[in-house]
């Protein structure tokens, strides 16, 4: 694997073990989100990392194969250029639904 992209891999992971970190060991809820707004910062400048990681690996390499690596740069776009369209509801999906899948994937990828 081109170690550029190794190293973006490992930039994902890292975003997302800082997303991980924010919410410490008390269980994820989405009230307690939405009132934090340094919180909902942190994880949405995460999000723009895993985002622009992903738009280098694909400009390096097409074919490389990472799932729904469009709408993971698509939301980075949209949190970095229409941050005001942005919402708790989406972001909080995305945490909960999405980035443990994504971290499984580039996880497998880098063993």
């Amino acid at each position: 694997m081109d170690s550029e992209i190794k190293t973006w891999l490992f930039d994902i992971l890292q975003s997302i073990a800082e997303i991980e970190s924010y919410f410490g060991d008390r269980p994820k809820k989405f009230e307690d989100y939405v009132k934090d707004t340094r919180t909902k910062r942190a994880v949405e400048r995460n999000i723009e990392i895993i985002g622009e990681a992903v738009n280098r690996i694909l400009k390096k390499d097409i074919q490389f194969s990472i799932e729904n690596a469009q709408k993971i740069i698509g939301t980075r776009n949209r949190i970095a250029h229409g941050y005001d369209k942005i919402s708790d509801d989406l972001i909080w999906s995305i945490v909960i639904n999405h980035l443990p899948k994504l971290k499984t994937e580039i996880s497998s990828m880098l063993e």
